[in-house]
């Protein structure tokens, strides 16, 4: 059944115009009236309450589409573990596929960084455009997967200023992705634990963080833990690490 993200207030048997992006999506499917179809909010995070709701299209106009909702179903496919990602920002396309595969995998939320090696840098009205656009990558890969809670991509921050916002206290587990010598397995730093129930990665851009980003992150609670030999890409690094604590 189709599945369309639906960030309005919605109770069952109201009739509701569907926003711009999913009445498109019903239109280029060619769904008629009477067909059903699945609506869910985002979640908290983007001001619903989660779960998904059924639904029937009611009208098809030119420009707008009225669906009939249904019953609400408290579904949630969220996996236990809360996982950030805070990636210094690959460059090119490569972003966006990260974000898209992150989300299909079951990240809670992404957060953006420009740091000393990035080649990526964004500031002002063209950090929020590519802001709003990964986060429409991130709907699109909660509709296709069947997840009913939106990650959500934060605002692209500086290394220094992200990390004077962390909070001191360290109530999550704390992963840094890196090559350093010391740094332990994965698996073994982040250890099944019946207690723990977030984590946040942090991983470089192209050419990796710099050393004194590294210190500081550690300085802040971060755990260097190493995904093996092979030397993986800025895209590829965090959703190894995502995949191995989730799969």
């Amino acid at each position: 059944m189709p599945r369309f993200f639906c960030p309005l207030p919605m109770d069952t048997g109201a009739l509701l115009n569907l926003p711009a992006n999913a009445a498109r999506h019903v239109q280029v499917l060619r769904l008629q009236p009477g067909d059903a179809v699945t609506l869910f909010d985002g979640g908290p995070d983007h001001g619903g309450r989660g779960g998904e709701f059924e639904a029937t299209v009611d009208h098809m106009g030119r420009s707008e589409v009225r669906v009939r909702v249904g019953p609400h179903q408290a579904l949630e496919r969220e996996p236990v573990l809360s996982i950030q990602l805070v990636v210094g920002m690959p460059a090119n396309e490569r972003m966006d596929w990260l974000v898209e595969k992150a989300a299909e995998l079951g990240v809670a939320s992404i957060q953006p960084l420009m740091t000393e090696r990035s080649v990526l840098r964004l500031s002002g009205e063209r950090a929020q455009k590519k802001r709003a656009h990964w986060q429409s990558i991130t709907v699109a890969a909660c509709e296709q997967s069947g997840r009913n809670r939106v990650p959500l991509i934060h605002e692209v921050l500086g290394f220094d200023a992200w990390a004077k916002g962390l909070p001191a206290t360290v109530q999550d587990c704390r992963v840094l992705l890196s090559l350093r010598a010391d740094a332990r397995g994965l698996r073994q730093v982040c250890a099944p634990s019946p207690t723990r129930r977030a984590i946040t990665f942090l991983s470089g851009p192209e050419g990796g963080l710099s050393v004194a980003e590294e210190d500081r992150s550690m300085d802040l609670g971060f755990v260097p833990a190493s995904l093996g030999l092979s030397t993986l890409r800025a895209e590829t690094a965090p959703l190894a690490a995502l995949a191995a604590v989730l799969i």
